[in-house]
This record gives structure tokens, C-alpha cells and sequence, in this order.
């Protein structure tokens, strides 16, 4: 029997995983192992790892504003390995509970306007579409910025 996907905070130990996933995932706009490692410590920024029988299959970032109830999604990475199990989402999901948890009632994020999967995997977890930033990655790609409000 295969072993269930568990979320929980990520820790430091989990640095060189997330490091390695997030040069496999992202071409550009990478998250620096210094930001990681400060994703993971600060109480400001929800920093949640996916893992399987003691392996990193995934993450998920969100910054947390004082005064403010809505969560910022930063970034959510999966590792090619892992990809295709519905992992992303479950991870999205497990964040909003979190930030619901920490008092927020929205969650927002940027998508690039060519990453179709990731659009896709907002539209149907119920995110809606609110504004293009044009030229907003550092590779000059335009962003699609999305909401979603929690109960």
C-alpha cells in the first residue's frame, strides 16, 4: 500500500529539497535558498511542505501582512517526479486552511499568463481572475492576478 501524501510546516531539513525542486520547477523569478530558508523560519509566511514516506514532493508559500486577512500566495512547487497526482491542489488547499487558521478570509496570487496548468488548477479550486500586470516576471511575462474569499 502506498504510503498517504502529508502536509505540515516545512523545517529547516527541508531546505535542500525545496532548494532542488524549486530550480527544477521555475525557469525564472526562482526563490533564492536564502528566501526559502527565511520562508521557513519566519512567523509571518506560511511555509508548508507535502511529503511521502520521508520525501519532499512538494511546497507551498504564502506571506501574512499584520492588520491585514488576506494571505498572499508567493508560490506553490511540485516536484516533476510527483507531478500529475493532484498534489498541487491538495497543497492549495491545506495552505487555505492554514491562513484560514491564521485568520484570513482571502487568499490572492499572480499566475504567469502562460502557464495554462496553474490557471486551471486556480479556476477550479474557485479562484477568480481580478487583474493583468503586464510585464510583471522578470522574463517580461505578463501575470494574472486571482482572489479567492473563504468562508
Amino acid at each position: 500500500m502506498a504510503a498517504r501524501l502529508s502536509y505540515r510546516p516545512a523545517a529547516p531539513a527541508d531546505l535542500d529539497a525545496m532548494e532542488r525542486i524549486e530550480t527544477a520547477v521555475f525557469a525564472t523569478d526562482r526563490a533564492s535558498r536564502r528566501q526559502l530558508g527565511h520562508a521557513i523560519r519566519s512567523p509571518s509566511i506560511l511555509c508548508l511542505a507535502a511529503e511521502r514516506d520521508g520525501r519532499l514532493e512538494g511546497y507551498a508559500v504564502a506571506e501574512l501582512r499584520r492588520g491585514s486577512r488576506i494571505a498572499h500566495l508567493v508560490s506553490i512547487a511540485v516536484a516533476p517526479e510527483a507531478g500529475g497526482r493532484g498534489i498541487g491542489a491538495a497543497l492549495l488547499a491545506a495552505l487555505e486552511a492554514a491562513a484560514r487558521a491564521r485568520g484570513c478570509d482571502r487568499v490572492r496570487l499572480e499566475v504567469r499568463d502562460d502557464n495554462g496548468p496553474a490557471q486551471r488548477l486556480y479556476d477550479r479550486a474557485g479562484y477568480t481572475r481580478f487583474a493583468v500586470l503586464e510585464d510583471y516576471y522578470e522574463d517580461g511575462a505578463g501575470a494574472w492576478r486571482y482572489e479567492k474569499r473563504m468562508a
